[in-house]
């Protein structure tokens, strides 16, 4: 059932449409930028109010750190999930350069945690929510979207064309953006499976729509059920 993004899909479809085409290049950068300006606040690209903004400005902090049913995560989860697979990709995939994260981030949003977290076990991602700091984590995922913006309006045909590099993905693996537990290696062979224009389709779009109509279901269980999973 669609809680986020209506009309996202559609645009999704014409960007996959476009992007492989040299000439609608800035058509489809243009395309990619609305999209993304969509999936995070409004503050990432100075736009009007969205979505995002919508279900983040009344969500309160304990909410952020709820599992609504035994399927969900939580919404801290997701938050962290989307941005650190962003900047990942955006980054060292896409740019070649270093990412985001750096130390004053890990200290800044007071975890341990370096990874995408998708190997974590339900405790782990609850500790995580309830330790992790809301503010910063929200300000980092800012910081990454802005990132990005910057990085797609100067990519080149050439680059969308490109092909995703062994050496660039072993780069992740050994700065520790993904962990040696199975279910996050796959990542790995997943990204490098693509072109930089199947890293903006996914990773960067697509990926982060999917997630974030999972975030606007569990808020309305989180205020409307009455026996939550955990909390």
């Amino acid at each position: 059932m669609k809680y986020f993004g209506e009309g996202l899909s559609e645009q999704h479809k014409k960007l996959q449409h476009r992007i492989r085409k040299e000439q609608e290049l800035e058509a489809a950068k243009e395309l990619f930028l609305s999209l993304h300006a969509a999936l995070h606040a409004s503050a990432v690209s100075e736009m009007p109010c969205n979505e995002v903004d919508a279900l983040l400005q009344d969500l309160q902090e304990y909410e952020y750190a709820i599992m609504p049913t035994r399927e969900a995560e939580t919404i801290a989860w997701v938050i962290w999930h989307i941005a650190r697979i962003e900047d990942l990709t955006m980054n060292m995939l896409v740019a070649r350069q270093e990412q985001v994260w750096n130390p004053d981030w890990k200290q800044r949003l007071q975890t341990g945690l370096e990874d995408t977290g998708n190997a974590l076990t339900d405790d782990e991602i609850m500790d995580f929510s309830k330790t992790v700091c809301i503010r910063e984590l929200l300000a980092y995922r800012n910081a990454v979207g802005r990132r990005s913006r910057q990085l797609v309006q100067e990519l080149t045909f050439a680059d969308i064309k490109r092909h995703v590099s062994q050496q660039d993905l072993a780069w992740i693996r050994l700065c520790g953006g993904v962990s040696e537990h199975p279910d996050s290696l796959w990542l790995l062979e997943f990204w490098g499976k693509k072109d930089v224009a199947g890293i903006l389709l996914m990773p960067l779009t697509r990926h982060m729509l999917l997630h974030l109509n999972d975030c606007c279901r569990w808020k309305l269980e989180i205020r409307n059920r009455k026996h939550l999973y955990r909390s």
